[in-house]
């Protein structure tokens, strides 16, 4: 089961199939983690609380 690798939570695997980069089987973030987001293909800090 793929889990993202930031958080720890559960992701989907046509989630991984989208927004995993190369042939990796898992995501660096997910819409769930509330300190990092996706910024095209890089992952940074949160500016603010995501809701």
């Amino acid at each position: 089961m793929p889990e993202c690798a930031n958080c720890g939570g559960f992701v989907t695997e046509s989630y991984v199939r989208v927004f995993a980069p190369g042939e990796r089987e898992t995501v660096r973030v997910c819409p769930n983690c509330e300190d990092k987001l996706r910024d095209g293909a890089d992952v940074r800090e949160a500016r603010s609380k995501r809701t």
